[in-house]
């Protein structure tokens, strides 16, 4: 024992508090008559407010009794008045005065449109005492712990107590849907292809088990590196390019860098292919302009030397001659057909040096962050906007000289990780200047956890015959190195035109307020040229020995439908996870806000005040009206002022209890 006393254990009189034990436990007994009454009065209330009752907010048994009753008759399908409802419970009913007392209570309804608001009441008042009881349990709890069996846990018991005041009310709740317009996303349209190239873009995402939309999405790129500024496709007023933008967002360990490896080996071979027989018109063209270097240098030193002003105008117009020849002499560039990392500057140079073709393709989506200002702290987008619309481009750099493009046409294949993806909104100018809206997005099911571990492998002469035909297309059209190159105008049947008409007549009205294409009219207003774009690499990879002779088909325009379809879908959820809805932005924070601060119920003055992202009520409704629609939170039930009238409370929110949980 330590040398200091301990002092002897005492009684502590408990401080003064406002703690009654003695008390009832709180309860409102008319607004329970009201309840009752109104149902009685007014049935068609039972069906509004069945979901919210049960006997159990009712504090006065005989009260929960009669609501039992009128449900029971209710299921019955008989009547539930005051006479019907006085037959089972008559027993019952000869304590408070026989059956008079429903006349009593139908009595106490002052107006029948009040009775939410006393069932609102009701409920608050039975949770209330519910926390009491569980209050009296855990002091039971705590003082008998001496007398717990050894197997028994306190702490299992008390969370088991607590759980019937700490669990979410979800009575008279609808499951809330979610806020994203897309719905469930579609799968990519594998069968609208052609045999060999649906085939082997199936085996593919079976071998690899990745979803079909990564191979699918990667074809359409490989396609377009094949056909760009080599084939341009007229629609009924106006032409497209071939190009297309594809992005597939994938988590981490999807294995996209297998299935982009295997989907572009077509494209590296080709390319080899191209630069062996670029080789020798290169090295021809390379000495040709050592050749003309040399003589130009040698005439410019000979008309440096002249001093006979008789013989100088003769040395010059040599030199000058000399120095034209050089200069029309090119040094044609290797043959190069696509990149997966480059600046915005070298992009355009690539682009210019390859005749203004060109394809940024890669397993990563480094390409985004490159274009966001990675490092000219700028973003620069030049190159992207105008090589999807087969536009000219025209760079001109101090201390370099100036370079010019006919028309620009770069493809876009990428792979990138969902956060990616998200983070596009984060840079205003890739929604501002109208890269978002060019992009064709796949935001597929990554299959992770449910792979199988062995798969059937891909059949050769499957992977033979994709190699073959696509190596084929490539070389087809690309031909030789040559910078100028004549454009393939691709056609549509009669009846094709017909349905790309239609379309546009289709989609006009989806960028209406209230259409599916309202908050992404940039993205919606490509749409029918997309799906132009995508008509014709459909009937290059069907005819892809003599496409270039034959008009594309209603078919095959049908089938780029079923495609574009698919990539609305997506767009949609893409456009979702960028944040570029505003009014579903809008309601997101609102859920965060009211997660974050544990609010369940509020005004839109609460919002205002606390929660400085809505500055007017007008700024907040369309989130609110949102929220509603999807079951996230409910307007409250308003009073109906007296006879003495005022002005009428203004509205309140309950939220989803899902959203505090």
């Amino acid at each position: 024992m330590s040398s200091r006393s301990r002092s002897p254990l005492r009684i502590v009189s408990a401080p003064d508090t406002d703690l009654d034990f003695t008390r009832e436990p709180p309860h409102d007994i008319e607004a329970e008559q009201a309840v009752l009454g109104a149902v009685m009065l007014a049935p068609h209330l039972l069906n509004e407010l069945r979901s919210l009752v049960d006997e159990n907010i009712f504090y006065r048994p005989v009260h929960g009794q009669i609501w039992e009753t009128i449900t029971a008759l209710a299921d019955r399908g008989a009547a539930y008045d005051a006479i019907a409802v006085s037959g089972p419970l008559r027993k019952t009913l000869r304590a408070l005065g026989d059956a008079s007392y429903l006349h009593t209570l139908m009595a106490a309804v002052t107006t029948t449109a009040n009775a939410p608001c006393h069932v609102r009441r009701l409920r608050e008042l039975a949770y209330a005492r519910s926390v009491i009881e569980t209050g009296s349990r855990l002091m039971q709890l705590g003082h008998n712990v001496q007398e717990l069996d050894i197997d028994d846990d306190l702490r299992v018991r008390v969370s088991a107590a607590c759980a019937v005041i700490t669990t979410p009310d979800v009575r008279g709740w609808p499951d809330p849907m979610p806020l994203s317009a897309a719905g469930e996303l579609p799968t990519f349209p594998l069968w609208v292809f052609p045999g060999w190239l649906s085939d082997y873009c199936g085996a593919l995402a079976e071998v690899t088990q990745t979803p079909s939309d990564l191979s699918g999405s990667l074809a359409l790129a490989v396609l377009s590196v094949a056909a760009a500024g080599r084939v341009w496709v007229q629609a009924p007023t106006w032409t497209e390019p071939t190009n297309v933008y594809t992005v597939v967002a994938l988590p981490p360990g999807s294995r996209k860098s297998e299935v982009y490896a295997h989907m572009t080996a077509p494209i590296r071979t080709a390319e080899l292919q191209l630069a062996e027989r670029a080789k020798p018109a290169i090295i021809e063209a390379q000495l040709a302009r050592r050749i003309a270097e040399a003589e130009a240098e040698r005439t410019a030193a000979k008309a440096a030397a002249v001093t006979d002003p008789l013989k100088y105008a003769d040395a010059l117009a040599e030199a000058s001659a000399a120095a034209l020849e050089l200069e029309k002499t090119i040094v044609p560039a290797k043959p190069a057909l696509f990149t997966n990392d480059s600046s915005p500057e070298k992009l355009a140079s690539l682009m210019a040096a390859q005749g203004g073709r060109f394809a940024v393709l890669g397993p990563e989506g480094k390409i985004f962050s490159i274009l966001a200002g990675r490092y000219s702290k700028t973003p620069d987008l030049q190159a992207f906007l105008s090589g999807h619309a087969g536009e000219e481009m025209r760079i001109d750099r101090i201390g370099r000289d100036s370079e010019r493009i006919e028309a620009a046409t770069l493809t876009l294949g990428v792979c990138v990780q969902p956060g990616v993806l998200a983070r596009l909104g984060d840079t205003p100018e890739f929604r501002e200047q109208g890269l978002l809206g060019r992009i064709l997005y796949s935001l597929p099911d990554p299959m992770l956890g449910s792979r199988k571990a062995s798969p059937a492998p891909i059949p050769i002469p499957v992977q033979q015959t994709y190699s073959d035909n696509m190596t084929g297309l490539v070389l087809s059209l690309h031909g030789t190195a040559e910078r100028v190159r004549p454009r393939h105008m691709l056609t549509f049947t009669p009846e094709a035109r017909e349905a790309i008409i239609q379309l546009l007549d289709q989609t006009e009205p989806r960028f209406c307020f209230g259409g599916d294409l309202h908050h992404m009219t940039d993205w919606g207003g490509k749409l029918v040229g997309a799906t132009v774009r995508i008509a014709a690499l459909l009937h290059l990879a069907t005819h892809h020995n003599d496409g270039r002779s034959q008009p594309i088909t209603a078919g095959i325009f049908a089938a780029a439908c079923q495609i574009i379809e698919y990539y609305t879908g997506h767009a949609k959820a893409a456009y979702d996870a960028i944040g570029a809805d505003p009014v579903v932005a809008d309601a997101r924070a609102l859920l965060e806000w009211a997660s974050r601060t544990a609010t369940s119920r509020f005004t839109a003055r609460n919002v205002l005040t606390g929660f400085r992202r809505f500055k007017t009520l007008a700024s907040l409704e369309p989130a609110l009206r949102l929220l509603e629609a999807h079951g996230w939170l409910r307007r409250l039930p308003v009073p109906t002022p007296g006879a003495r009238g005022g002005r009428p409370a203004a509205p309140a929110y309950e939220l989803h209890p899902q959203v505090t949980a």
